[in-house]
């Protein structure tokens, strides 16, 4: 199976203009659009949608927990039911972006601290998934493919959910198969030598190694790039070039 590329993206609000979106759909398989929770607003979800199929990309949600001011990456203390309402007034606002322009989202993808805490909290896990499932259009949902990723298909179906399991080219794992916190130095990837590394990794052997220095097993059907900047966007380029051959 191809590795196909996600990127977050419509990550603008307002007048404040973030990544370079123009730059970066054409190099990408599947857009995970911002939709009001950590960034965003209606013009720009639109603008993002239409860019998206004019260059014949996936569509997915990237919702998060409502946190605006930290971008989504601050966990918040909320009570189940009051976040999947929020998940579901995100992607449902997507949703009805995209039906006016023709079209129809594909997957959920969570953003930041939420994307990070569903994995580590299954009470958030499950919360994130009622979400998805309640939103009845055969959304799948996009997780971090962990140690435990079998026991979140499990969970997953007991939803009637399908999981698009992800992996990062320029991150480093933790052992069980998680990211290590961005804090730590050395958790995100600069050199293209490293990238480069992992992206051979997971495509070769289905692997990454880890902090520890042991490889770990990762079945990845997505990868995600990231493309702030001119550099990033040539590095995403460069990435699809490597999955394609």
């Amino acid at each position: 199976m191809r590795i196909l590329l996600n990127a977050d993206i419509g990550e603008s609000y307002g007048p404040w203009n973030m990544g370079n979106d123009e730059l970066l759909m054409p190099v990408i398989d599947m857009a995970n659009i911002a939709c009001g929770g950590h960034a965003s607003d209606p013009v720009t979800m639109s603008k993002t949608v239409r860019l998206a199929l004019n260059h014949k990309v996936i569509l997915g949600a990237h919702p998060s927990y409502p946190d605006r001011l930290g971008f989504g990456r601050r966990a918040m203390a909320m009570a189940p039911f009051e976040l999947t309402a929020h998940v579901i007034a995100q992607v449902g606002a997507l949703q009805a972006i995209a039906k006016a322009e023709g079209a129809a989202l594909g997957y959920v993808k969570p953003h930041g601290a939420l994307y990070n805490t569903m994995i580590k909290d299954p009470e958030v896990m499950v919360a994130v998934m009622q979400a998805v499932a309640g939103l009845e259009s055969n959304l799948k949902l996009m997780i971090l493919a962990t140690t435990r990723i079998a026991e979140h298909e499990e969970l997953a179906s007991r939803y009637g959910l399908s999981l698009i399991k992800e992996a990062f080219a320029d991150r480093r794992y933790c052992s069980n198969g998680e990211l290590q916190d961005r804090k730590i130095a050395g958790s995100v990837y600069h050199e293209w030598e490293l990238i480069q590394a992992q992206v051979k990794q997971l495509t070769q052997s289905s692997s990454v190694t880890s902090e520890s220095g042991k490889p770990i097993t990762i079945h990845a059907e997505s990868l995600c790039v990231h493309g702030d900047n001119p550099e990033s966007v040539r590095v995403a380029q460069a990435i699809k070039d490597l999955l394609q051959a």
